[in-house]
């Protein structure tokens, strides 16, 4: 008996290995043929940017590509956000999947045939628009991921929700957006997903190549404001004013020495970057005050509370010694984007699998920030990058994400609907 027992759970070891591969196989062959409609999506969108929470073209195309292939969907989510439910022919979990839709106040300077020249609203001021962090291939790789798996709906073992986002990279000032305010109208609801996961397009990774990290992968990100308050007066005449100028360029200098020089960054990284300084308006006018605006980012909870203290202090102590005045404004945008552990172990041998065909390596920790972290406290989720750089480019020398020149090597996004097909179907069935 104990022999024959044997035998059948080694038969039905082998037949679930065997359907596995069948299935493996199944996507892999969607998604090639499925390559030049990605791409054809992908330099639409590109050609038609939108900024955030102004995604309304996007969301339509998204939402009319959902219907087509017979999903519940859900439009408006906030402001313009798109879920589309897939119901499997077999009862089991829910996974849900996560594209982000806005571009970026970038005025594009690569010359491609689908080039951006798109306008927009940004703060007040007109700018060029340019999908240049790569949000136009998270949305085609995943109406590639939604038909590929459309197409296996009958063999599926539960429900893929589908979570198209507006505003990743930030509302308009007096707006809210993104991914916190998605979960806030009930987009983690009906039904609750068990596990979420979601891709970003890098550049300066060899394309189709996929990285991931267990734990930590993404710093938090908080916005700094800076005023200073000195006294106007002729340029001539520095003596009989406050120079707010001087006073704010040696606070950014006294800004540096806080990663430099005051924290342990042997313990963990940290940035503090002045990104803007705005004032005066003539040359011979020393002005009354001056504004200055950047980012934090850390990993540390402990550390990014001392930061904080630590810009305030450098920012009031030096414009009172210069007899100016110095208000200092932070808000938490984004918390640390943080795949879960024991998640990530489990679809390691899937990322191995997909991986096999462009290559998967250990991501170091980096520090842009995502608000994917937002749905990663919720329920438990697993981010991981898709190279985009051209194999025969040095590395080192592409374009980053948020440049005019960034580029998608768009050979990798066949690899993007690979991966995150891949992961839904593994999960759902319980694998690895």
């Amino acid at each position: 008996m104990r022999t024959q027992a044997i035998a059948c759970l080694a038969l039905f070891a082998g037949t679930t290995a065997s359907l596995a591969h069948a299935q493996s196989d199944a996507i892999d062959a969607a998604a090639r043929q499925l390559e030049p409609r990605v791409i054809e999506w992908r330099r639409d969108l590109h050609q038609n940017p939108e900024l955030s929470n102004r995604e309304t073209r996007t969301a339509r195309l998204v939402a009319d590509h959902l219907r087509a292939l017979g999903m519940q969907v859900q439009t408006n989510v906030a402001h313009t956000g798109v879920v589309g439910l897939l119901k499997g022919g077999k009862p089991g979990p829910v996974v849900a999947l996560r594209a982000d839709m806005d571009a970026l106040p970038v005025t594009e300077e690569v010359d491609v045939p689908f080039r951006s020249r798109a306008k927009g609203q940004y703060n007040g001021q007109e700018v060029g628009v340019m999908h240049a962090c790569g949000h136009d291939a998270h949305v085609a790789i995943m109406m590639g991921v939604a038909q590929v798996l459309a197409g296996m709906r009958d063999q599926l073992p539960g429900t893929v929700k589908f979570i198209f986002q507006p505003a990743e990279e930030g509302p308009p000032a007096g707006e809210k957006g993104g991914a916190l305010y998605m979960i806030e109208q009930g987009v983690l609801d009906n039904p609750r997903p068990d596990a979420i996961f979601g891709l970003h397009v890098i550049a300066g990774i060899p394309a189709g190549q996929l990285t991931y990290r267990a734990g930590p992968l993404m710093a938090s990100a908080d916005w700094v404001t800076i005023s200073v308050r000195g006294r106007q007066t002729h340029g001539a005449w520095p003596w009989r004013g406050i120079d707010p100028v001087v006073t704010a360029s040696q606070i950014v200098i006294g800004l540096q020495n806080i990663v430099s020089r005051q924290i342990d960054v042997s313990k963990e990284p940290a940035v503090v970057t002045i990104a803007t300084i705005n004032g005066g308006t003539r040359k011979n006018i020393i002005p009354e005050s001056v504004e200055m605006s950047g980012t934090i980012r850390s990993f540390d909870e402990d550390m990014h509370a001392d930061i904080h203290a630590r810009i305030k202090h450098v920012a009031e102590n030096i414009a009172q010694a210069n007899h100016a005045h110095a208000e200092v404004g932070i808000e938490k945008a984004v918390a640390v984007t943080t795949n879960d552990d024991a998640l990530t172990e489990r679809m390691l041998p899937t990322l191995r699998r997909v991986g096999a065909q462009g290559g998967l390596k250990l991501q170091q920790r980096v520090m842009v920030a995502e608000d994917f972290s937002y749905f990663q406290q919720q329920v438990p989720g697993m981010f991981f990058f898709l190279g985009i750089t051209p194999r025969d480019q040095d590395m080192a020398q592409a374009a980053p994400n948020h440049s005019p020149h960034f580029f998608v090597d768009e050979s990798a996004l066949v690899h993007g609907v690979r991966a995150l097909s891949a992961l839904a179907v593994d999960f759902l069935a319980g694998k690895p």
